[in-house]
């Protein structure tokens, strides 16, 4: 045969392929999510998370310390909510002393130069397992704002360097910047859950938080799965709002939703490589049926592949050894 194109030329060795790759995910594209506890000394592994942990104060921080050692500049704090401090006003996520705060300040301490986001929702601190505040039944909008900025504020004070909502409320975003301004928390940075959807994909995270829905779902804040262009409205929004990055939730099954958001729009776009997908590569390669390894590389590849700047996953440990 003669042929004018021969594309195999450029996929004939390892160094040819790395030389024309596309697409190229290092440690500075993750983003590290942890889950802290109450106590001392504490390391609890999540049931449907394998090798992932909720840890106290002191234990998070030695995490840390490793994974600014590996090269992992961000992390993302989750933290689980006693059961006697939840209630339906959410009041124990902006207690300057509470886990979150102490948690902020620890790692601040430890590892200044981190880069912490913070999670801005009432679900874990609700008596509900709801991210707003329960009237009659119904998941009321505007007063559940009015405490998201409390929160906000609060992780502010403690040192967070950006928040992140992840709530879906309507109108949250423009609130919280201007809460930030008017308490001169001008450095503060916000990542917007900006295309958050009603997913069944987060059932390990409800473990590992303790924060499932009491009663009912939460379809009427978070996304319909069968919408695309409201995603992009809703991206539009908080950056018009003042949402300095915005995200999309969960990773995999839309990676459509983060193309269409990427081309939409002029702030960095992260991507939540969630639980679920954590979980499903956990147990095909328990199951011996994927390579572990390389199903997280894959993943993390694609995932940027279709616009990610930042990428939030469990397995930003995993991949930056792999990648070293």
């Amino acid at each position: 045969m003669i042929l004018h194109q021969r594309p195999r030329i450029l996929r004939s060795s390892p160094a040819i392929r790395s030389l024309v790759a596309e697409t190229i995910i290092t440690p500075n594209d993750f983003i590290a999510p942890l889950f802290i506890d109450e106590g001392e000394g504490i390391l609890t592994e999540i049931a449907s998370m394998p090798n992932y942990y909720r840890r106290s104060i002191d234990l998070t921080v030695k995490e840390v310390k490793e994974l600014w050692s590996i090269g992992i500049k961000s992390v993302l704090l989750f933290i689980k909510c006693k059961d006697d401090l939840k209630d339906n006003t959410g009041k124990e996520a902006w207690n300057k002393d509470g886990l979150m705060q102490r948690s902020i300040k620890a790692i601040k301490d430890a590892v200044p130069e981190m880069y912490i986001m913070t999670d801005v929702a009432l679900d874990p601190y609700s008596s509900y397992g709801h991210d707003g505040i329960v009237k009659d039944g119904e998941i009321v909008n505007d007063q559940t704002v009015e405490a998201l900025v409390k929160m906000s504020i609060s992780h502010a004070e403690a040192g967070a360097d950006m928040v992140a909502p992840s709530d879906m409320m309507d109108g949250r975003i423009g609130a919280i910047r201007l809460g930030l301004e008017q308490n001169n928390f001008t450095r503060t940075g916000i990542m917007a859950y900006s295309a958050k959807y009603a997913s069944c994909f987060y059932g390990p995270f409800r473990d590992a938080l303790d924060s499932a829905p009491g009663f009912g779902d939460k379809k009427t804040y978070q996304m319909d799965y069968a919408n695309r262009t409201e995603a992009i409205k809703e991206a539009l929004m908080d950056v018009e709002e003042g949402a300095d990055i915005v995200m999309v939730k969960p990773g995999l099954p839309y990676l459509d939703i983060v193309r269409e958001v990427k081309n939409a729009v002029d702030v960095p776009v992260s991507v939540y490589n969630i639980s679920g997908e954590y979980a499903m590569i956990k147990a095909a390669a328990k199951m011996g049926w994927i390579n572990e390894d390389k199903a997280i590389i894959e993943t993390l590849t694609c995932i940027k592949r279709a616009g990610a700047d930042l990428i939030a996953t469990y397995f930003a440990k995993d991949a930056a050894r792999l990648l070293s």
